[in-house]
């Protein structure tokens, strides 16, 4: 039995880890990721509480599939269901059968795991079965749903996961029975153990973040161009290789770099990056870089620099918002650095275009710029 906690519980955590480390911004990943590291701890300390947490967890990462707009509401219920699980565990299971519900239409198979979770942890809750057999049949609702959630963030990013995955994986294995063997051969308790392996895994998956830390502690100057190349080393694995036949894939593909233009170590993981000529990895991703600047210009009306009518539209949804960096919505960005120009667009973005209406345009300029890279690969 302790093999077996280990194992699923190992792997939960490397799960977890794995998500969160993807992309830190995104709250499917943050969700999914809480619900994986609750149930690894669940696994070693199965106490009817620490198993909800997972269930509250993925009711989150399941509104954020299928109903996001209900998130803010999940947000403000979920510290109510948290301290009522202390006197009726199974009540975390009420959110999670509805949210289950409501994702049949949208995401039926993340309602499937749901559905598969909800049983196990029911059993667990009410008792129903040895934690021997529930425990392990909680884990393969586990990595079900974070692989699915993996899966779901790399389709959506037009990225592989496989190959990403697995060196992951195997990396993070061979820490963990380094370290963890280590303190079984010598008699130590069953939870040095886990923590021994809870923390070979962290330092692994967790590297590049915290090399980040490192360096912006003991060389500052040179912290953004190693946090660079750290970025394009990782991204490597996971591109995956371009179909121009697919023009709806495309544009998609596009409207993706775009919102990685000013980051290169995300550009050298796009499958556009098949369009540039042969050379470093950041090498060909400055030069998409500069493709798309290309064709965004060639958006630009004739006359003048700034302009509001309906043929600035498109050329100022990607312009400013990507290549500037102008963000009018987010309340946590202030630009000091602002020409008169980028402060008129700024001021018409935030009196003028409601958020939708500028990704709205912001999807049709996609479009645009798609087919004038499509067009540029036809002519080679």
């Amino acid at each position: 039995m302790f093999g077996l906690s280990l194992l699923v519980s190992g792997l939960a955590w490397w799960l977890g880890l794995y998500l969160l480390a993807r992309d830190p911004r995104k709250p499917l990943l943050w969700w999914a990721g809480a619900g994986m590291i609750g149930y690894s701890v669940a696994v070693v300390a199965p106490h009817p509480v620490v198993i909800g947490v997972p269930a509250l967890a993925w009711t989150g990462a399941i509104l954020v599939l299928a109903r996001p707009e209900l998130i803010r509401w999940w947000l403000v219920a979920l510290p109510a269901f948290f301290a009522a699980s202390f006197f009726a565990p199974w009540v975390v299971l009420l959110p999670l059968a509805t949210v289950t519900v409501l994702a049949i239409r949208k995401r039926a198979y993340f309602s499937l795991v749901g559905v598969m979770f909800g049983l196990s942890a029911g059993a667990f809750l009410l008792g129903l079965l040895p934690d021997a057999i529930t425990l392990p049949s909680l884990g393969i609702d586990v990595v079900a749903f974070g692989v699915l959630v993996a899966v779901t963030d790399a389709v959506e990013e037009g990225e592989a996961i496989r190959a990403d995955m697995l060196r992951s994986l195997v990396i993070s294995g061979f820490t963990a029975v380094l370290f963890g063997s280590q303190v079984v051969l010598f008699g130590g308790p069953e939870l040095l153990v886990f923590t021994t392996v809870a923390a070979a895994i962290a330092v692994q998956v967790l590297a590049n973040p915290l090399a980040s830390v490192a360096d912006r502690l003991a060389v500052p100057a040179v912290a953004a161009q190693r946090a660079e190349l750290r970025e394009a080393a990782e991204s490597l694995p996971r591109r995956r290789p371009l179909i121009t036949e697919d023009e709806v894939e495309f544009a998609r593909l596009t409207r993706k770099a775009l919102s990685h233009y000013g980051d290169l170590g995300k550009l050298v993981a796009s499958p556009l990056i098949a369009l540039t000529d042969d050379g470093s990895p950041l090498d060909r991703a400055a030069q998409l870089k500069s493709m798309l600047l290309a064709s965004i210009q060639r958006l630009k009306p004739s006359e003048g620099d700034f302009g509001t009518s309906d043929e600035w539209r498109y050329y100022n949804a990607v312009y400013f918002y990507y290549v500037k960096g102008i963000r009018p919505y987010s309340v946590r960005t202030k630009r000091e650095d602002l020409d008169a120009e980028d402060r008129r667009a700024l001021q018409w973005f935030v009196t003028q275009v409601p958020e939708r209406t500028l990704h709205n345009w912001q999807n049709a300029a996609a479009r645009l710029v798609a087919a004038d890279l499509l067009a540029g690969v036809g002519s080679a």
